[in-house]
């Protein structure tokens, strides 16, 4: 017995290390699913890039060694941050949105107009829209984080978060990058929701977000085009934009298992920047129906460890950082290919990992950095607790659970009850 005891123990303590190894390491699926939707991303921007990036910059190839330019600095943020403890943001989060304001105003400054819109900077590399969304996620929840005690109370939490959202939202919209906008407020209300805050309040900000949303399509004729051609598309598939009518085309072609890679004909012909926005088309021309669900699958698995990351981070900035960005990412993914078939009102969002742009790519490998440290760290004893005369063994509670429901709260007691002994005399 004795032996068999200490058989147990010693397998138990050797595979603890163990587990700590792989949670030092980060989490390897997540890795694994990031090199494969990179891969698959380089593999069709060089089907789909050839012929736009001949027609606007005079070789055939400019777009794809871009984008492996832009693949490797984003590989190697990535790399830098999943090592960088993700609480320095605590720190940094001010500055970086800083930065990202300057950017956004810059941007209306330079005034560099493309495709009838200011969205660049540095001769249309930079698109500081991409990133305000990686910088705002990162701001919101060190924000919600350190107000998350007053979060029911409407003037330190519903009205600071609406005014943050409106300048970022506001400098975003005059560019104009109306897709930009609704994701920022999207994430925006997400976040608030993950922090426990006040459902009226929740349903007041989602009220507001509606009637704002009213106004844009009312006073802005881009929000009237794509809504106007949105409905005309839903009674009636053929009056749908010229861009929908295209990518429908486009899969219609592909059926269930594509022309093969490379041989679609749709973006020769008139699919409109099918480098970029319409790149979820050729995907479904070249690999069907089959190849659609298999990209669809990969976003899948990225948010299932996304969340699952988010569950077990040590603290609760670490799990609304962890939700936020990939809520991001999957949002992104969801509303572009939701567009190409029809479902969306048009947008510019782009399809992550594929799309052609390095502010983009850069961001998402940001992101992935992020979800890679915290996830390293999973397991480890959350700091302490500011300001609420803590000792040393009393450690903030994690917020979230390690479910899917990110936001149900410690509602049980933090102490069972003393109960008295059965033979305790009455």
């Amino acid at each position: 017995m004795g032996i068999g005891t200490f058989v147990k123990q010693s397998a138990r303590s050797a595979a603890a290390p163990a587990r700590r190894n792989r949670a030092s390491s980060g989490d390897l699926i997540l890795v694994a699913v990031t090199i494969a939707l990179a891969v698959f991303g380089l593999l069709m921007l060089y089907s789909a890039s050839p012929d736009f990036s001949l027609w606007t910059y005079g070789s055939a190839y400019y777009i794809f060694e871009k984008q492996l330019l832009w693949m490797g600095i984003g590989t190697l943020a990535a790399f830098v941050l999943s090592r960088v403890d993700y609480h320095i943001w605590r720190k940094l989060s001010v500055p970086l949105m800083g930065l990202t304001v300057f950017g956004l105003i810059a941007v209306l400054i330079i005034n560099d107009v493309r495709n009838n819109a200011v969205r660049t900077v540095s001769g249309g590399s930079v698109q500081p829209s991409e990133l305000a969304k990686l910088a705002t996620i990162i701001y919101l929840s060190v924000w919600l984080y350190s107000k998350r005690e007053h979060l029911h109370d409407i003037h330190l939490g519903l009205i600071p978060l609406a005014l943050i959202l409106g300048g970022i939202g506001g400098l975003i919209f005059l560019q104009p990058d109306l897709s930009a906008a609704v994701t920022i407020f999207i994430l925006g209300g997400l976040l608030f929701y993950l922090a426990d805050g006040e459902m009226r309040q929740i349903i007041l900000f989602c009220a507001v977000a509606l009637a704002a949303g009213w106004l844009v399509v009312q006073f802005s004729s881009t929000g009237k085009s794509r809504i106007s051609s949105y409905t005309a598309g839903l009674q009636d598939p053929l009056k749908s934009s010229s861009h929908v009518l295209w990518s429908l085309e486009s899969i219609y072609k592909g059926k269930l298992f594509g022309v093969g890679i490379g041989r679609a004909t749709t973006k020769l012909i008139g699919l409109p920047f099918a480098a970029t926005d319409s790149v979820f088309a050729v995907i479904v021309e070249e690999l069907g129906l089959f190849g659609a669900f298999g990209l669809a699958s990969l976003y899948a698995v990225l948010a299932w460890r996304g969340l699952k990351i988010a569950g077990r981070a040590p603290d609760s900035l670490g799990s609304m950082l962890a939700a936020g960005l990939t809520f991001w990412i999957v949002i992104e993914a969801i509303i572009n290919m939701a567009v190409m078939v029809g479902l969306l009102p048009f947008a510019g969002n782009t399809l992550p990992f594929v799309s052609a742009g390095g502010s983009n790519l850069i961001s998402t490998l940001a992101a992935i950095g992020i979800l890679l440290n915290i996830s390293r760290q999973s397991g480890k004893t959350a700091p302490l607790r500011a300001g609420t005369g803590s000792t040393p063994g009393s450690r903030e509670r994690k917020t979230y659970s390690a479910s899917v429901d990110l936001r149900r709260r410690d509602r049980r007691r933090s102490v069972s009850r003393t109960r008295r002994p059965a033979n305790h005399a009455k």
